[in-house]
Order: structure tokens, then sequence, then C-alpha cells
């Protein structure tokens, strides 16, 4: 859903072509590609790209081009995946205050036997540590905390 020209109306997403989802695969796989290349790629004039790649980000489909990390190689070698039960109806309070984790790369309200399920990726198991018994149940709507180490990761990558 997209913002409308009035605040309050969100205007629903319009639907995505087969060069639309060829253009938004190239991207997620190298989000620096040119726009002569995507073009070359997808079989359609540089204009015509660069016009579908401006709809993608006016719509919200695109949210910005970023570099993906390698966490351990960037100092930070230890991951979790920390569930959370909090107190009904507070999900804005609690996602406002996970934001702010140092670490805190993926924040999701889930169903389930949790409510809260978050990535985080920490130096070592002492900021892991800090972060879970000072941070995160220092958060009066957070009821319990469960951590799940995370020994191997790989981000999978769409294919080109």
């Amino acid at each position: 859903m997209v913002q409308g020209p009035d605040e309050g109306t969100v205007l629903p997403a319009r639907p995505l072509d087969a060069i639309d989802q060829d253009i938004l695969k190239i991207l997620q796989a190298d989000g620096r590609a040119s726009i002569r290349s995507v073009s070359e790629r997808v079989h359609v004039s540089r204009a015509n790209a660069y016009a579908r790649i401006n709809r993608l980000v006016e719509d919200g489909v695109i949210r910005g081009f970023s570099a993906r990390v390698d966490h351990e190689r960037a100092g930070h070698s230890t991951s979790a995946y920390i569930t959370l039960k909090i107190v009904q109806n507070t999900w804005r309070t609690v996602r406002e205050q996970l934001r702010q984790l140092p670490g805190a790369s993926h924040i999701a309200l889930v169903g389930g036997d949790f409510d809260v399920l978050l990535l985080v990726h920490t130096p070592d198991n002492r900021a892991l540590r800090e972060l879970v018994l000072t941070r995160l149940q220092a958060i009066p709507e957070v009821l319990s905390t469960r951590t799940l180490l995370v020994f191997e990761e790989e981000d999978l990558e769409p294919e080109t």
C-alpha cells in the first residue's frame, strides 16, 4: 500500500508484471547495477527501465538500496534470534524500543507461541548477554525472552 494524496488514504499497490519482477531480482542481487545493464537484461529501453525503477521506488516496492554485510567479518561474530512474549496491545511501543537496540537487524510481530522475533548481531557472547539481560528484559512490556544462538547463517540471494 502506498500513501495517497491525502495523508489518511492508502492506495493499493499497482500490480507488477514480469519485467518489474525481473528488475527486482536484478537489483536484489546487485543494487549497484546500472540502468543500462538492467535495461539490457530485461530487454527494454533505458528510459523504460529508469521509469520502472522510479515507479517501484515511489510505490514503496523498493524501499532502498544497501550493501549485504558479512556480520562476522564486520566484527559481529555472534548472532541470535530472540523470541519475546509481550503484554497484549504493546507491539508499537515495544517495536520502537527494539529499533534502538544495538545490533538489532530484523523485528517481526508473529503469531504462535511467542509474539516477537528479533534478530541481533553482536560482537560476542558477552555483548549478547548484556543486550538480553540488561536491555531487553528491562523493557516493561516484555514478559519473557528466549535466545536462540545462531551457529551458522547464510543470506539467500536471488538468482539472476
